[in-house]
């Protein structure tokens, strides 16, 4: 039977994390679950390595430990549980994770530890809408997410590729099918916001500004747009094979 790993970046207690499970145990009765104590999103790909980790038994086949989606997948295969592991599922994140703010994700660093451990690795986002309330559909990706990976896991990825699943802000029934995409592109989206404690002292919070772009044809972002589920495959290689030769007629090669 296959064993199954799952972890997230919004911590022990999220929805995702709890619809992750449902979804993988569709797939397997060999689930086990080791993810961050608390919320972790755009933590990337960090290690802890300034102080102690912990792990808590949060449940049946279940680990709460005190760091990041990369040192949960470290502690699971190495530590927690016995045995091989044969897929890594990292999710159900709450926000899709697509573009180049894939680097700021600790839901797809959690698939990049699985595959740098020579696991298969797949990584789930739903994403949702902030327009009054925040509300994420959630039943989108309970609903099309095991039938999507039983064939996904079918295909032999390449030692160093793991998977990005995006399902879009829609009702299940609205998607309109699945598109094996590139990652896309962002105009850097980041700015601060200032604002004043009581005491008039100023503080700063990170904030999304800027609209997502709206046509870039065979890429994630135009997935979503166009109401389907976006496949992409991540290199963990991140060498520019294309500009390699040209830098090295232009600094020489010794």
């Amino acid at each position: 039977m296959m064993r199954i790993l799952l972890t997230n970046d919004d911590g022990i207690h999220a929805r995702g994390l709890e619809v992750l499970k449902e979804i993988a145990l569709i797939l397997s009765d060999d689930v086990w679950t080791v993810a961050p104590e608390t919320d972790q999103s755009g933590l990337a790909h960090s290690l802890t390595l300034s102080q102690p980790l912990r792990a808590r038994k949060a449940g049946d086949k279940s680990f709460a430990v005190t760091g990041t989606p990369t040192d949960c997948i470290i502690m699971g295969v190495r530590e927690l549980i016995d045995g091989p592991i044969d897929l890594v599922l990292s999710g159900v994140n709450a926000g899709q994770n697509i573009g180049d703010f894939i680097t700021y994700s600790g839901t797809v660093a959690g698939a990049m530890e699985g595959r740098l451990l020579g696991i298969p690795s797949i990584a789930l986002s739903q994403q949702f809408s902030y327009e009054d309330t925040r509300r994420v559909p959630w039943e989108t990706a309970r609903a099309l997410a095991p039938d999507l990976l039983k064939e996904l896991i079918k295909t032999k990825l390449p030692r160093d590729t793991l998977l990005n699943l995006n399902f879009p802000n829609c009702p299940p029934e609205e998607v309109v099918g699945n598109a094996v995409v590139a990652q896309g592109k962002f105009e850097h989206g980041l700015g601060i916001g200032r604002r004043s404690d009581g005491r008039g002292l100023p503080y700063y919070w990170l904030e999304f500004i800027g609209e997502q772009p709206t046509h870039q044809p065979g890429t994630d972002i135009q997935a979503l747009n166009e109401k389907k589920v976006a496949i992409t495959p991540v290199r963990m290689d991140m060498t520019d094979h294309g500009f390699l030769d040209q830098l090295k007629g232009h600094v020489g090669n010794g």
